[in-house]
């Protein structure tokens, strides 16, 4: 059975990694930008649009005080009761009055209808009769009619080309509380856009009115939703059309909707004072654009993260392998390559050797009766004597020559470039090093010698036939009487 290459195991777990971080990091990123935009989403729908809608309400309340003062200053004037009840004899005198109402207050337009002559008084004079059968004219009869004191209401001016003006109706009584007439001032539509403008700036939000038809009756200079015009049907916006059947009636709420995939936030409020709905309209983009960023930052963040993570692990695990691989490839007491590593080197060694046509020779050592030193004095100190014989065979070679402990108290050594002459002299400094060097031990003198095999690389030989004349030398080393240096040679064919 064919095992994994280390190559593989390691492109594995980085890619396993990759996806685990990966998928880590994703996860927890998103759940954090849908949690965080649902709680914007709650917060925009349930706090942010109501309480801005009744914001805007107040101030639409607040911005019609003054002139709900007026008409109620005008409504108790005792110049207006008293000229009534004198018989409306100088018409002049109540169109003075109501221009300089008008001159000093800043208003658009203001007004008196008399319930005995059922006369429309304006600044500039008589404007016109009150007839019942006239729908214009069915204000008049609903302010007389109602309980309430005032109404705010948006009607065509017919004193100024039937534009739309807001008007103030307040109720107008006598001294005996006898209903007389009906008085008041009108705004211009153009002034309350302007209001309009400054909440949407000051809040953020897109505002404007719709009537109980479902068309547009007041928004800001820059149009309504979609940038539909006054007068607009909720019918001609396919993204509102939906609403228009919840209109007719007093229908306040939250909704959402999408234009052009992108979503907004909107809170209707009914107004009864106008029978109008107040839209506040609030485009998801916006109030989701930092929690989007948000969201890109962190993945941004978590990439670099996860990058950093893979070079630091990719570096810590190559280094690991290297280890793991050297450490498989060397001999742990001696700290020289062992048969694993000596192969791949050795066989290297005869290629460039053939290819550079150069000599290669090959000793074989053995520590002679390394067996009874063992028994005598312990393993612990035949350890202490390879490692330091180790050293003695690492100071006599060069550094492109290759050693290797081939197992027990064997050695063998490859000599690069080096012919059985060379080879010999090598060999000899070797024996003479170890037949001279003490080795120390528990404060105990150990003395060793080695016998060593000599041979030559041939054209014909492999590593393995290389090896076996070194050790046909090595043998009549031994036979021979040890501590010594034998050559074996090749025999012609």
């Amino acid at each position: 059975m064919l095992l994994p290459s280390p190559l593989h195991s390691q492109r594995s777990l980085l890619l396993t990694l990759v996806i685990l971080l990966g998928s880590g990091f994703l996860a927890t990123s998103l759940l954090s930008y849908y949690a965080s935009r649902d709680a914007i989403r709650d917060t925009i729908i349930n706090t942010e649009l109501p309480l801005t809608s009744d914001t805007v309400y107040s101030e639409i309340q607040k911005d019609l005080v003054r002139p709900v003062l007026i008409s109620s200053m005008m409504a108790r004037d005792t110049f207006v009761r008293d000229w009534v009840v004198a018989g409306e004899k100088d018409p002049q005198q109540l169109t003075r009055y109501l221009k300089e109402v008008m001159d000093h207050n800043s208003a658009y337009t203001s007004f008196f209808v008399s319930n005995s002559s059922l006369t429309y008084y304006q600044a500039k004079g008589v404007l016109k009769k009150i007839n019942p059968q006239e729908a214009r004219d069915t204000w008049y009869y609903r302010v007389r009619d109602m309980a309430e004191p005032y109404e705010i209401n948006v009607d065509p001016d017919l004193a100024n080309k039937d534009n739309l003006t807001f008007f103030i109706n307040y109720k107008v009584f006598d001294y005996h509380n006898n209903f007389i007439g009906a008085t008041g001032v009108g705004l211009t539509v153009d002034a309350v856009i302007k209001l309009i403008d400054r909440y949407e700036q000051r809040y953020q939000r897109s505002v404007y009115f719709v009537d109980a038809f479902g068309r547009l009756v007041l928004t800001g200079a820059q149009g309504g939703p979609q940038g539909a015009k006054i007068g607009q049907s909720l019918r001609q916006l396919p993204d509102l059309s939906d609403l228009q059947s919840k209109m007719p009636k007093p229908q306040s709420g939250n909704y959402q909707y999408d234009v052009q995939g992108a979503g907004h936030f909107l809170n209707v409020r009914y107004i009864p004072e106008l029978n109008w709905y107040l839209f506040v309209d609030k485009p998801e983009d916006g109030a989701l654009s930092d929690v989007r960023e948000s969201l890109y930052l962190n993945l941004s963040i978590c990439l670099v993260v996860m990058l950093v993570v893979l070079f630091l692990l990719n570096r810590v695990v190559r280094r690991f392998q290297i280890r793991i691989e050297t450490q498989a490839t060397l001999d742990s007491l001696t700290g020289l390559p062992n048969r694993r590593g000596f192969d791949d080197m050795a066989v290297q060694a005869i290629h460039d050797a053939r290819r550079d046509r150069t000599a290669l020779s090959a000793l074989l050592l053995d520590l002679d009766h390394f067996k009874r030193l063992n028994d005598t004095h312990g393993h612990l100190a035949g350890d202490e004597v390879l490692i330091g014989f180790a050293d003695d065979v690492r100071r006599c070679l060069r550094e492109t020559d290759i050693t290797c402990r081939w197992g027990g108290e064997e050695f063998i050594i490859l000599l690069k470039d080096t012919d059985n002459t060379g080879a010999r002299r090598v060999a000899e400094k070797i024996r003479l090093l170890a037949e001279q060097h003490t080795y120390v031990f528990s404060g105990k003198a150990l003395q060793v010698t080695v016998s060593l095999g000599l041979t030559e690389l041939h054209p014909d030989d492999t590593l393995q036939s290389l090896i076996a004349r070194a050790d046909q030398a090595l043998y009549s080393a031994k036979q021979t009487g040890r501590n010594r240096v034998c050559t074996e040679k090749a025999v012609p064919a």
